[in-house]
């Protein structure tokens, strides 16, 4: 008896020692990429290539790509919904390959290096030369997506049911700390470009491929530890682009359930990312604040992201990822709605406003990703986050539509951002409803303790 104990123990310690050596391996990645989401996406390249643009633009203000007249201040907001439609064309063929055949890393180091070349590549992107930035735009937004696909596939086979709130928490918090180290270097090299000798136009460029290069060096460390595994209910075959989609989704009926998760999901994740993309907009147009508030409010943001991730994981582990979630949705609500009431020219109240989008952004990112992964069946992890990302990347256009009905119609900021708190409340029913345990059972996989 003895001698069988001391003969496992060491089986069991090097299992655990793999699995953490893998978990660490998989933040990494998202330490590596949420850079380009913050610096490229949210701060740097939608101003720059508008002006890139306008420098290139007729006189009546087109440009003509393609030979198709487009105003030249909308040709950013034109280029990523083009990269979202070719992600959702290519997010299901890469998560039933991956899925397929077993090898999910050769897939990510793919992705994830033809993402990070395009966005260096944008050191290039001077004078007039708007096609290339929206052609490196498009590539790198494409990417990203589909290595978030692969990425994101890996949480239910390197983490137990039990340890997946707080493995994805801790996935978030290093993406958001990675994103403000990289924001405050940009930020130091943009507002002192003088002292550095180089032009504004240069110290853009230089953070805009900054966020590649790092992207690239970074993502080394997940492909170095996370391994390859095939399942042997892995899908036979995938078909083409939305064809694959229709498929995974057609499959998903099989799991009703699952498949509600993944509508309450898509609606409060709809406000969640109209609020950070408008975010802005209201501060600048509705309370007249300026650019350096507006960028200390994106970094106040990131930053309490980090502790809101990791508080909600603990969180998770005493209430369960569903109430937590619940939970978050209804500071959300609280937040949107007092939003409101700000006052003009007060950055202190902004700055409130932000710090409250923080301590709950992370957190609701990290624990729906994990739900999720209680949902899916064993063999289709990367297949189903294809249509788990396609709700998170592809189908948010509703919650902006709202916003800019709103707007239209009232002509009032105020009124359109607190028209996002009915995607806050109708995504909380619709995930109350959600019998996640009966769920999990459904999918085949065994029920946490807390979920």
């Amino acid at each position: 008896m003895g001698t069988d104990t001391a003969r496992e123990t060491p089986t069991g310690a090097t299992a655990l020692a793999e699995r953490r050596r893998e978990q660490r391996g998989w933040y990494f990645y998202d330490w590596a990429c949420s850079v380009y989401s913050t610096s490229v996406l949210t701060v740097f390249l939608g101003p720059y290539l508008t002006s890139v643009a306008k420098a290139a633009a007729d006189p009546d203000g087109f440009v003509h790509p393609l030979g198709i007249p487009i105003r030249a201040g909308s040709f950013f907001a034109y280029t990523v919904s083009l990269s979202v439609l070719l992600s959702v064309f290519v997010m299901p063929i890469a998560g039933a390959a991956a899925d397929r055949t077993g090898r999910k890393k050769p897939l990510l180091a793919l992705s994830a290096y033809i993402g990070a070349g395009a966005t260096a590549g944008m050191f290039f992107l001077d004078g007039e030369r708007y096609l290339l930035g929206g052609a490196l735009l498009v590539i790198a937004n494409a990417s990203l997506a589909v290595s978030m696909v692969l990425y994101n596939s890996y949480l239910p086979q390197i983490a137990p049911p039990e340890e997946r709130d707080a493995v994805s928490s801790r996935g978030w918090a290093f993406g958001y700390a990675a994103g403000a180290l990289v924001l405050v270097a940009n930020l130091v090299l943009y507002s002192s470009h003088d002292t550095f000798g180089v032009s504004e136009s240069t110290a853009v460029r230089i953070c805009l491929a900054s966020a590649g290069v790092w992207w690239g060096a970074f993502t080394l460390v997940p492909l170095r530890r996370l391994r390859d595994r095939r399942s042997s209910s892995a899908p036979s075959g995938t078909a083409p682009g939305l064809r694959q989609l229709v498929a995974t989704v057609k499959d998903m009926r099989r799991h009703p359930l699952t498949l509600s998760f993944l509508l309450a999901y898509l609606v409060y994740n709809d406000g969640v990312q109209t609020v950070i993309s408008q975010a802005s907009v209201y501060g600048s147009e509705e309370l007249g604040l300026g650019q350096s508030t507006l960028i200390v409010a994106v970094l106040l943001v990131q930053v309490l992201a980090v502790a809101g991730a990791l508080a909600m994981g603990r969180l998770a582990r005493a209430y369960g990822a569903k109430r937590t979630i619940l939970g978050s949705l209804v500071a959300w609500t609280v937040t949107i709605g007092a939003g409101y009431f700000l006052p003009a020219g007060a950055p202190v109240w902004f700055f409130l406003l932000a710090a409250g989008i923080g301590l709950v952004l992370g957190g609701t990112q990290a624990l729906s990703r994990s739900l999720f992964s209680h949902l899916v069946p064993s063999g289709k992890e990367a297949e189903y986050f294809s249509a788990y990302e396609t709700s998170d990347r592809g189908m948010s256009w509703v919650g902006p539509l709202v916003f800019g009905l709103a707007y239209q119609l009232t002509g009032s900021y105020r009124d359109a951002i607190v028209s996002l708190v009915a995607f806050f409340v109708i995504g909380f029913v619709l995930l109350a409803r959600v019998p996640v345990q009966q769920a999990v059972r459904d999918a085949g996989n065994p029920v946490p303790t807390r979920i």
